[in-house]
């Protein structure tokens, strides 16, 4: 007798929805899934901030994939870079090879957008990954090494100033850090160092707030502690230009810096193969209410890679956060499982949001603004759901005890700078 051969699904992107929809399809026993990712681990953004001040080691916040997947029967992974997708023939061409699929799921994320502005691109740093993080750390150390050798103060301060362009989360998180690391840290570490040689800490957006989609009361609370830190807040102003240690901004004003950290901006990644008619505002691939793609029948998309059609709470899609990526896999996930007459179109539920400024000071709304928490409430809930949204109890033990150490000693010790040496494979 002919055993009946399982459905191949490729998912590419191995973030909060690839791992969510692993989760809902590894006991099938219709498809075989294959897992695609330029990376070998899975990793956790909303913590690379903390590895990038020296908070916290790269492996606290990421677990290789073939850890993750073990034990998985159904699942595979294939380390490799999506280069096209050819969809007449149902394969993807990967930077290694090719794979055929039966449904693929484009789970890709999103990357930095700089708007066009080549020197910004050139000269910024972004943190988008843990290769950014890194990167990041090293700068940030060896500026202050560097330092504490230079005898001219206003070369010591574009040294030490830096610059954070985008006051999201992200831009909020890393200003907080930054400000307190020079409040506690750098003048015990740095003797050679006094404060007036530290520089500044600005937070630049386009907008009249930071933390733009968060409730009033959020920012304005975060806006005083920020600058209750030293953080310079500048609001309603672009970075325009960035080239010999100059930041230009919209206001006709300069400021000196060697650093611009860029966290102004995303836009979804962008694949040979799909019609520029496919990808729809922020180059989001757009998908009915089933996430799958305008125009085929087989591929599908999720996350902030999707702009999604169909659910009247938001007609112009939906904001590019982790719920929305674990949401919507989680409804795929459950619809491939299904009849398609069964499926069920998706609808997205507000979990509330949360931003942390530094050591007892965050935020925190609850769903549709329904309440709002700062302070150390606000800051213990944002340890607790980060601690539980890490991939495993081996990464939560080791935040917990990091975060501990952190909150008692307000200080860590992972200011190594590494520098890997490329090889030849």
């Amino acid at each position: 007798m002919e055993v009946d051969k399982k459905k191949r699904i490729v998912i590419v992107g191995g973030g909060f929805a690839g791992i969510e929809l692993i989760n809902k399809l590894k006991k099938s026993d219709v498809y075989e899934v294959v897992l695609v990712d330029l990376n070998n681990y899975n990793f956790f953004p909303p913590l690379l901030y903390q590895v990038a001040s020296g908070f916290m080691e790269p492996s606290a916040i990421s677990y290789p994939f073939r850890k993750i997947l073990r034990g998985k029967e159904n699942v595979r992974f294939r380390l490799g870079a999506l280069q096209k997708v050819v969809s007449e023939e149902n394969k993807i061409v990967l930077s290694n090879g090719e794979l055929f699929y039966d449904i693929l799921i484009m789970a890709t994320g999103t990357e930095t957008n700089f708007f066009g502005n080549e020197n910004v691109k050139k000269h910024s740093l972004p943190m988008k990954t843990i290769g950014d993080a890194l990167a990041l750390r090293n700068l940030l150390f060896t500026r202050l090494e560097r330092a504490t050798r230079v005898q001219d103060p206003l070369h010591r301060k574009k040294l030490l100033s830096f610059v954070i362009a985008g006051a999201g989360p992200t831009g909020v998180e890393l200003s907080g850090i930054l400000a307190e690391m020079r409040k506690h840290i750098i003048t015990k570490d740095y003797p050679e160092l006094v404060k007036e040689d530290l520089g500044e800490v600005y937070l630049l957006d386009g907008l009249d707030a930071v933390l733009a989609p968060m409730s009033e009361k959020s920012q304005k609370y975060s806006q005083e502690k920020l600058e209750g830190l030293g953080v310079k807040v500048k609001l309603k102003t672009l970075v325009t230009d960035f080239k010999e240690d100059v930041v230009y901004l919209s206001d006709d004003t300069t400021i000196d810096s060697k650093n611009l950290i860029w966290a102004a901006g995303v836009s979804a990644k962008v694949f040979d193969g799909f019609k520029k008619e496919d990808y729809g505002r922020g180059r989001r691939l757009k998908t009915n209410e089933f996430n799958l793609v305008d125009g085929y029948t087989n591929i599908y998309a999720v996350g902030d890679t999707a702009i999604l059609a169909g659910d009247k709470k938001y007609p112009d899609g939906h904001p590019q956060v982790a719920q929305v990526a674990i949401q919507q896999a989680e409804n795929l996930g459950e619809n491939l499982l299904k009849n398609k007459g069964d499926w069920k179109a998706f609808e997205y539920a507000d979990k509330g949001s949360m931003a942390i400024i530094g050591r007892n000071k965050a935020v925190t709304d609850g769903p549709n603004e329904s309440f709002f928490l700062k302070g150390f409430p606000a800051w213990f809930i944002w340890i607790f759901v980060h601690i539980m949204s890490l991939v495993n109890y081996k990464n939560r033990l080791r935040a917990l005890y990091d975060w501990t150490g952190y909150y008692f000693k307000k200080d860590q010790s992972f200011r190594m700078i590494i520098k890997p040496t490329d090889t030849k494979s």
